[in-house]
């Protein structure tokens, strides 16, 4: 819920328009653990979607939820339509988690959850960028693109994470 001053506080605040074109505020997400990647398809990170469909299949049921914004912001790795992202990521690394549009996650037009996101914790530095939402909408942590999805130090970030109560 926004605060009293209108500033946006938690991811909860936020909406995004799925890769279908349907718009989904995150407030539906209440009560999870979210893990926010901006990934792209032609990205030397790319094979992390292996990773972050393993740790939705593994912690889907505890309330891990992993959402994939794409964004073309380095270097034109993600120059593909929507539906062009979707049937690459259902072909290739079979991802059944939640896909989002295409956005801006850095510059003048970085959507308002990546303004949130980057003024929190610091800004995208690449592709395949992790920020760890706890079950209360707010930062848990950010990661690089180097922190693989089922690395330890992820895996115990997002166990203690489902650990707590909403």
């Amino acid at each position: 819920m926004n605060s009293p001053s209108g500033a946006r506080t938690t991811a909860y605040d936020f909406t995004l328009d799925t890769i279908d074109g349907e718009k989904r505020p995150l407030a539906e997400y209440r009560g999870k653990v979210i893990l926010i990647v901006n990934v792209a398809s032609k990205c030397g990170f790319t094979p992390q979607y292996e990773g972050l469909q393993e740790l939705h299949e593994r912690y889907g049921d505890q309330g891990l939820l992993v959402l994939g914004v794409p964004s073309n912001d380095f270097m034109g790795q993600e120059p593909g339509t929507n539906e062009e992202i979707k049937t690459f990521c259902e072909s290739n690394y079979h991802v059944t988690f939640p896909m989002f549009s295409k956005v801006k996650v850095k510059g003048s037009q970085m959507h308002p959850l990546y303004q949130w996101l980057t003024k929190v914790k610091g800004k995208v530095s690449w592709n395949f960028n992790k920020f760890l939402i706890g079950r209360d909408g707010r930062i848990v942590e950010k990661y690089g693109s180097m922190t693989k999805p089922t690395s330890n130090e992820m895996l115990a970030a997002i166990t203690t994470a489902l650990a707590q109560k909403p």
